[in-house]
């Protein structure tokens, strides 16, 4: 059984009910999440804990969302992931659980860099028919989402690109999250980062992250998007820092 102290698990709570809103409604909660449990967990074990729940939240967001999927948008970048997920698996297996946190924490903060930058140039041309745009976030979104599931703001920026509807573009990326997640699995278990241990601490957390889907679906009818997701940018560039910190003090 995963040990961890009270507060810890209300912590982890509410990063497991963020991993379900940012599926279905919220997508700026996911970087939130990631940095939860990397700050919760030793670094490379949080990117195997938590992969379960992604899997878990997926399905609901699939289920949810599943007629309004882009499949040639999705091609253009599966065999570019498959390459990705394949470089961190790599990179995963020789590195320890310092390397993993400051890794995780660059690319936290080097993402919401990206992120905040695209926001900025919303109104420019977005170089959605360059011949290397789906092959490099391809690539980068597989590496990432191996390494730290911090694969979301890499697909804002393809799907963004794209000019998707809003539901088209919540399916479109439902489809994508859970098909790459769980093409991960064999190479997640191979490292020893996801175990029955880890799958219990999952289901504990499995209420939280339902709710989260509810939440999720609720609010991307009703609530400025805006809003929460510039907190989830804040909290996130606190807690990728406080990984570098920590990675670096250790």
């Amino acid at each position: 059984m995963l040990e961890l102290e009270t507060w810890q698990w209300v912590l982890a709570g509410l990063g497991a009910m963020a991993v379900g809103v940012a599926k279905t409604g919220i997508g700026g909660l996911g970087m939130l999440a990631v940095v939860i449990f990397a700050n919760l967990l030793p670094a490379k074990q949080s990117a195997g804990f938590v992969l379960p729940m992604l899997i878990m939240a997926d399905i609901v967001a699939v289920l949810t969302y599943r007629r309004h999927a882009q499949w040639s948008l999705l091609w253009r970048l599966f065999p570019w992931t498959a390459l990705g997920v394949f470089l961190g698996f790599l990179t995963m297996g020789r590195i320890n659980n310092q390397q993993a946190g400051l890794l995780i924490g660059i690319i936290v903060l080097a993402l919401l860099g990206l992120h905040i930058g695209r926001q900025a140039r919303v109104k420019t041309e977005e170089p959605e028919h360059a011949w290397w745009f789906a092959p490099a976030i391809g690539v980068m979104a597989g590496f990432t989402t191996l390494v730290a599931n911090a694969a979301g703001p890499l697909m804002v920026i393809y799907l963004l690109a794209m000019r998707l509807p809003k539901m088209e573009y919540m399916g479109t990326g439902a489809w994508y999250f859970l098909l790459m997640n769980l093409f991960k699995v064999p190479f997640m278990i191979h490292l020893g980062l996801v175990s029955a241990e880890s799958f219990t601490g999952n289901l504990m957390l499995l209420p939280a992250v339902l709710l989260g889907t509810l939440i999720g679906w609720l609010v991307l009818r009703k609530i400025n998007q805006k809003v929460f997701e510039t907190l989830a940018l804040l909290l996130s560039f606190v807690a990728g820092l406080n990984l570098l910190y920590q990675s670096w003090r250790g």
